[in-house]
């Protein structure tokens, strides 16, 4: 591979909290920890990459897509699954492109963020970052901790508090091995499509309409109400978080960044990997929009959220002769395993981005705890407020899946402009048509943002 590839230019240290930081891996515990067999089969080799991708993927599947999904299509029926097909290949896209810069570079983005904006504009962009982590956290929370009040019959308020306790999570698996923990993440995933193929096989949907709900409609951008949990939609699959997750689990795999035939069988193994698990993450995506609106659609009661689908698959009134408590067991059961496998990722991305933006080191259990805590704070204040009210509570979730939609573009900008920068990536930098294709999906989704906050605050119509 050509010198360029690597990064050569001065780093701009700030907010360091040690004199090496900068010179640290990304996940320096994992990094480079998976070895790759060389002259290996096509097969054998896909399956060493194959890993990365899942723990992507479940952050493009956690609870806070449930509810603006099952809301979406309780709503508006099929309309909105043009947006979760969207959404999914706007994911798959942005995803090689960070897998491919943190192969070719041996850095993340947080790091290059770093090291080439200035010292306002990083500590900005840091707290977007660190905002949007917070932001699904509450998702995790709000799913964890009504999962465990269904399955259990724990009070809501100490439900929300147990979940406080899985920072003990990855630090018990970190022990295990990185591929241990993919193995892990992959079987809860392979729960929630079980779970909710069977409950839509039994809902039986109209499948015309279901097809024809992936042709986009200009009624989700003029439609207010649409346009809100549109948005929501592309917030809770895009996760900002993923791409700095992305950038950095993808060096995992050892690579030698000098031999350009080693750096770029990675990079697309990578992308197969990352694009197979997020195909399943758009099928999860679509069963539970199409679980809303096959069963709450046009009914007269009050659904869509989580618990009034729990007790609507038991309810024959409202779901007919499929209704069983078993579902609504599967579906809980569905739901906790969603949000404890979101919390693996989200604790890596806070890692990553805390490293990366500040280099503040720190135990991994203080840092999640510290994160936890303040994502936590709110959602307590809502719960106690609302006195356990999981509508009330559940209309945050959702606010907050906004707010991840509002905080993409700041990741995807920078991703955008170093991947398609030669000096830094050289000759894997992005060919012309990924280029334009980022960039006119990163202008959508800023006009759509600017144009929803506007509509907000009622300077729209």
């Amino acid at each position: 591979m050509r010198e360029s590839v690597e990064m050569k230019e001065p780093k701009k240290k700030f907010f360091s909290s040690t004199e090496d930081a900068g010179d640290s891996k990304s996940l320096d515990e994992v990094n480079g920890s998976i070895i790759v067999p060389q002259d290996a089969g096509f097969w054998r080799t896909l399956i060493t990459y194959t890993g990365p991708g899942i723990l992507i993927a479940v952050g493009y599947m956690d609870p806070g897509n449930w509810i603006t999904s099952i809301a979406g299509g309780a709503q508006f029926k099929y309309s909105l699954l043009s947006v979760v097909l969207i959404s999914s290949l706007i994911a798959m896209l942005l995803q090689s492109m960070a897998a491919k810069l943190g192969i070719v570079t041996g850095k993340d983005l947080a790091q290059l963020t770093r090291e080439r904006t200035s010292k306002r504009v990083g500590f900005i962009l840091w707290i977007i970052t660190e905002l949007a982590i917070m932001a699904t956290d509450v998702a995790e929370i709000i799913g964890s901790g009504i999962a465990l009040e269904l399955l259990f019959k724990i009070p809501l308020v100490v439900g929300i508090l147990i979940t406080s306790a899985d920072v003990l999570i990855l630090l018990l698996l970190m022990r295990l091995g990185f591929r241990k923990i993919e193995a892990i993440v992959a079987t809860l995933v392979a729960v929630i499509l079980l779970v909710f193929s069977y409950e839509v096989f039994l809902a039986g949907p109209n499948m015309p309409e279901l097809f024809a709900g992936y042709i986009p409609s200009t009624s989700i951008v003029t439609n207010k109400s649409m346009l809100y949990l549109a948005l929501g939609i592309v917030g809770a699959t895009v996760m900002p978080h993923d791409l700095f997750l992305g950038s950095s689990i993808s060096q995992t795999r050892r690579v030698d960044r000098k031999n350009r035939q080693d750096v770029a069988k990675a990079i697309k193994f990578s992308t197969i990997d990352s694009n197979i698990q997020l195909s399943l993450a758009f099928i999860v995506n679509s069963l539970l929009l199409v679980l809303g609106a096959a069963l709450f659609f046009g009914t007269n009661s009050s659904v869509g959220r989580f618990v009034d689908l729990f007790n609507a698959l038991q309810d024959s009134h409202i779901v007919g002769a499929i209704a069983s408590p078993i579902l609504s067991m599967l579906f809980a059961v569905a739901l906790l395993s969603s949000g404890q496998s979101s919390t693996i990722t989200g604790t890596l991305s806070g890692q990553i981005i805390m490293e990366g933006f500040i280099h503040l080191k720190m135990p991994l259990w203080t840092q999640r705890l510290i994160t936890r805590l303040l994502s936590v704070t709110p959602v307590l204040i809502f719960a106690i407020y609302y006195h356990g009210n999981e509508a009330k509570i559940e209309g945050l979730l959702t606010a907050s899946q906004v707010f991840l939609s509002i905080a993409l573009p700041f990741a995807i900008i920078p991703l955008v402009m170093f991947t398609s920068n030669k000096k830094l990536m050289g000759e894997f930098a992005n060919h012309t048509w990924v280029k334009y294709a980022a960039w006119f999906a990163t202008i959508v989704l800023v006009t759509l943002n600017i144009y929803l906050i506007l509509q907000t605050v009622g300077l729209l119509k």
